[in-house]
């Protein structure tokens, strides 16, 4: 793309656009990186170019343009931010400045220094978050050109997209850049699961045929007839949110459903509800998969209405229906609020002031608050997807998808989160680590006297719950936190054959800038910092090279020493899960992973409940699941299914026939995994499998009391 190019694209919606400035900034950037070349062998050059072309693909402003050609001049050429603001303007200068900080921050790492550098850049650059978009659009152009970098390099850009920027441009509105980070990143930490659905939807096309051009001129018909103006897109949805749906529901490509995806862009609001009605005459909603984004926006603006039918062929679709501006801020998000058409800056009512969506970003976040609870709790808000739910008296409370009754308790007020003993979700009880749902009526039960328990931690999703708990469960449980976390120091200091010295813990204290040795035991008993983080600051070549597999009998933390322990069988927890123990007079302890339904049967005997953790390392590979599969009938199918689990270090302990037919078989194999890493590994693999239609983890409440192997 040359200047003029660029020009002409930015002339499209902005005839008054300063054309000689986007030329002079394109000028200067190309002369600032003479010399320069991309890993790739391409000029350097060319990204910044590319970046400003993504941005004025969004109908960006003219400083934002600027700021891409020269987003890296500062930190990679010789000039200078007095450079920048002489030539061009404070303004730009400024929003380049925050670039160049955004990009030097090491945004995946954990380490208490980069916390706090992103909390003070996060402040700095929510005065305007144009330097934000430019950061997105420039990890987005490194994405599609990722393969000219080494793959260990590729495989640290994919995790950071994955975890900061997809999230950050989902929850900025701009859900078109999400879906496409995504995809990138998963290309590269999983090529074969993506290869694998992109398989599977090719041997669907030629089976059923192009069922998106089926299905949108089934809807343009009906709502022809209903006399409504619109248009109708559809597409099939991208790889990697079908992969995590597979992994959510725990189903195979076979059984899920809603993989198309249809937009109706009509001319008015009321046409919305009107091609709802029209759609759901003409076929059947789906229960509880209706959501109306219109009368509830999202905080970002965010305005449609969602549901899901069964469309042609009993094929389920999801439907999005919404109006013309409705939709531009669906596809620009925040970004809308600079958007110019005919050279005005465009006046949509939906869009959001960005400072207003900083403040509703940061109004949860307290300053005494520490910088890895900061930047967990900036991480957690970013994802967009939210449920609304109703208090007694109707108040609306917005929660992220996932949320407990918990969440909403603190949602309300600290006070009613800290008092809680229990929630009705529609007028039923249920466990506090319920998941709600949109439109649900929450009505929470207080008891006075009645304190923030450990487990609440496992169960919160929101940022401002686990601070809140983690709070009063400093202030009030410090001793309980600082003798187990002696506990958890203890046993690893063991594992490299050393003592926990006072003076140890001191200097690791200080290594790892806490004042006292209660303060760091209270972190490792609270589960803010590992017990092998504490070892590692003082030993980092011991724990190195630590690597002894833990025995079945020593890989749980938090037991008495007359204790005992054994898995339940109900649920099967292995490492790498959330854990609690129930005791039983004369039994032990019984491990549960935490959403074990039996343990809604236990809610009101907190007595009985013990806070346990896995230890930490290589465990052996003693700890067995069963395993759901249903495979089809042919020659060496269940030998190869069998060899698979062999090349992938497990070993099958048990195997049942529960369900036989001519064409497929189901069965049940207990496998012997290490954690919950192995278990993924395994069961992508069989999932990859032509010959495997479905495979999920299998769970049985009713053998809760049975003995488990591996204990």
């Amino acid at each position: 793309m040359t200047a003029d190019d660029l020009i002409a694209l930015v002339r499209t919606y902005n005839p008054k656009t300063n054309a000689d400035m986007i030329a002079d900034a394109f000028v200067f950037g190309a002369d600032m990186h003479d010399g320069q070349f991309r890993h790739s062998g391409e000029p350097y050059f060319t990204h910044p170019i590319a970046v400003a072309g993504i941005l004025a693909e969004q109908q960006m402003d003219d400083a934002t343009l600027i700021t891409a050609l020269l987003h890296d001049t500062i930190e990679d050429t010789k000039a200078s931010f007095t450079d920048v603001e002489a030539r061009f303007s404070r303004e730009i200068a400024e929003l380049v400045d925050g670039v160049t900080k955004l990009t030097n921050l090491q945004l995946s790492s954990t380490e208490t220094k980069q916390a706090e550098n992103f909390r003070k850049l996060f402040m700095a650059t929510s005065r305007d978050l144009r330097v934000t978009l430019v950061k997105l659009a420039d990890r987005l152009h490194n994405m599609r050109t990722i393969k000219s970098m080494r793959p260990e390099k590729q495989a640290q850009k994919a995790r950071e997209t994955m975890d900061i920027y997809a999230p950050l441009a989902g929850r900025m509105g701009m859900q078109w850049m999400r879906e496409e980070l995504e995809d990138l990143a998963f290309r590269v930490l999983n090529p074969e699961g993506r290869n694998s659905i992109i398989r599977r939807f090719i041997t669907l096309q030629r089976e059923t045929g192009d069922v998106v051009e089926k299905i949108t001129a089934d809807m343009e018909h009906e709502l022809d007839k209903a006399d409504i103006a619109a248009d109708i897109y559809g597409r099939a949805k991208k790889p990697y949110s079908i992969w995590r749906k597979m992994q959510e529901k725990q189903q195979g490509f076979s059984r899920l459903s809603d993989i198309y995806g249809f937009r109706i862009i009509t001319q008015s609001e009321a046409d919305c509800y009107a091609a709802l009605g029209a759609i759901h005459q003409r076929w059947f909603a789906v229960p509880g998969r209706f959501k109306d984004y219109i009368s509830q926006p999202k905080s970002n603006g965010y305005r449609s209405l969602h549901t899901t039918v069964s469309g042609r062929d009993g094929k389920r679709v999801e439907v999005q229906i919404r109006t013309v501006e409705m939709h531009e801020v669906a596809e620009a998000g925040v970004a809308a609020h600079w958007s110019y058409r005919d050279g005005i800056r465009t006046e949509n009512r939906f869009a959001v002031d960005p400072a207003r969506w900083i403040a509703q970003l940061t109004d949860r976040i307290d300053e005494d608050d520490d910088d890895n609870t900061f930047l967990d709790m900036v991480k957690l808000e970013m994802y967009q997807d939210q449920v609304f739910c109703f208090t007694p008296k109707g108040d609306v409370i917005k929660l992220p998808r996932g949320a407990t009754p918990i969440d909403f308790a603190y949602a309300i007020h600290t006070r009613i989160g800290h008092a809680c003993v229990g929630a009705k979700v529609d007028g039923l009880r249920v466990p506090l680590w319920t998941r709600l749902k949109n439109g649900q009526s929450v009505e929470v039960i207080t008891a006075e006297g009645q304190t923030p328990q450990v487990t609440w931690i496992d169960m919160a999703v929101t940022g401002r719950a686990k601070t809140a708990i983690r709070r009063a469960l400093r202030e009030e449980d410090r001793e309980r936190f600082i003798k187990l976390g002696r506990e958890l120091v203890r046993v690893s200091f063991e594992n490299i054959d050393r003592k926990p010295t006072d003076k140890a813990l001191r200097t690791a204290g200080k290594s790892l800038g806490l004042g006292n040795v209660d303060d760091l035991l209270e972190r490792v008993g609270a589960a803010e910092i590992s017990s092998r983080d504490v070892v590692s600051a003082i030993y980092p070549d011991l724990v190195k090279h630590a690597g002894a597999e833990i025995e079945a009998r020593r890989a749980v933390i938090g037991l008495s020493a007359d204790q005992h322990h054994r898995r339940a069988q109900c649920c099967q927890p292995i490492p790498g899960e959330r854990i609690v123990g129930i005791t039983y007079r004369g039994q032990g302890v019984v491990v549960h992973a935490i959403d074990c339904d039996v343990l809604a049967e236990l809610e009101d005997q907190t007595e009985r409940w013990i806070d346990l953790h896995w230890q930490e390392g290589t465990h052996s590979a003693s700890n067995t699941i069963t395993l759901d599969l249903t495979i089809t009938n042919d020659a060496g199918v269940l030998g190869r299914i069998c060899t698979l689990i062999g090349e992938n270090d497990a070993n099958i302990s048990d195997l049942q026939f529960i369900d036989r037919k001519p064409d497929y078989y189901r069965l049940l194999i207990e496998v012997d995994l290490r954690d919950v890493e192995h278990m993924h590994i395994v069961m992508t693999a069989l999932e990859a499998d032509s010959n495997v239609a479905t495979i999920e983890r299998h769970r049985d409440p009713d053998r809760a009391g049975q003995v488990q192997r591996g204990s």
